[in-house]
């Protein structure tokens, strides 16, 4: 009688602490959630700490979400054949990175006096540039103009619409509407070239970045809306002056302090639940 009583304890004791490992283990796993979403807003900051200098960049924001919960007991639930709990109680399973947000606030503006520098002076509107088959879109306006006068980018896309700037123009003027006015040497009245457009999005947040400081559309963003510089709520033009990068430094090094210090405490959860696992498996 006293072996069986023996055998029940310890048969108890295994059940208990196989719990606390199953437990343990859920601690690892969320752990590792929470480090793996600080690398993916590590990666962000990065890029923008790298982009602080680059002509129209817009910084990016990390979003997060909590996985999904375990429900031990449902709030609502009957505590009593009188009573329920008023408070439920649920175990989570992390976080992830839910979206890379891009914040679409305008840049300072650079003075360059160059006749082909554009900015658009407000947080709403792009450039549109061919590349390739479609039209994609930038906020970096250092044109410049190829041998046969094509304003283009500096990866050789020309701006839409097509521009030629003829080869005895000894001045030229953007107005802020984007009209092209180019004033040629053998006469006193200027001609029109042509009219640069800003496009806007219903939502710019879903437009996807290309690289080479381009961006294209998205289902998400929706169809561009060609406008003219200056009106429903777009920016105007300013011809002679570049858009910074909206960056800032500041803020990017407290948010990757931040970022440092939540990576180094899931680590150290990590370390505390594999410690505690090890001390139920050395009692088993």
């Amino acid at each position: 009688m006293k072996q069986v009583k023996i055998l029940l304890f310890f048969s108890f004791v295994v059940l208990f602490f196989s719990i606390d490992a199953n437990a343990m283990i859920r601690a690892l796993n969320t752990a590792a959630t929470g480090m793996s979403a600080q690398e993916s807003n590590v990666n962000t900051i990065s890029n923008n700490i790298a982009n602080a200098n680059t002509n129209g960049y817009k910084t990016q924001r990390t979003e997060f979400e909590d996985l999904t919960y375990q429900t031990i007991r449902e709030a609502g639930a009957r505590s009593s054949s009188g009573s329920m709990y008023m408070v439920g109680q649920q175990v989570g399973s992390g976080a992830r990175v839910s979206a890379t947000r891009r914040i679409n606030k305008m840049g300072s503006p650079l003075a360059t006096n160059n006749p082909y520098d554009l900015m658009i002076m407000g947080d709403e509107g792009y450039f549109g540039v061919q590349v390739g088959d479609e039209i994609q879109f930038t906020r970096d306006g250092s044109f410049t103009v190829d041998a046969q006068g094509v304003l283009k980018t500096r990866d050789g896309h020309p701006v839409v619409p097509f521009v030629t700037i003829p080869p005895n123009t000894k001045s030229l003027n953007i107005a802020s509407d984007g009209k092209i006015q180019a004033f040629l040497t053998s006469q006193t009245e200027p001609i029109e070239l042509g009219q640069i457009p800003v496009f806007v999005f219903v939502n710019p947040a879903g437009l996807m970045d290309q690289g080479g400081n381009l961006t294209k559309k998205s289902t998400a963003s929706g169809e561009p809306i060609q406008i003219v510089a200056g009106t429903q709520n777009a920016g105007a033009i300013q011809q002679g002056y570049l858009e910074s990068s909206n960056v800032s430094i500041m803020n990017e090094m407290t948010g990757l302090i931040k970022a440092q210090r939540a990576y180094e405490m899931n680590s150290k959860v990590m370390g505390v639940a594999d410690q505690m696992l090890q001390t139920v498996n050395n009692i088993r």
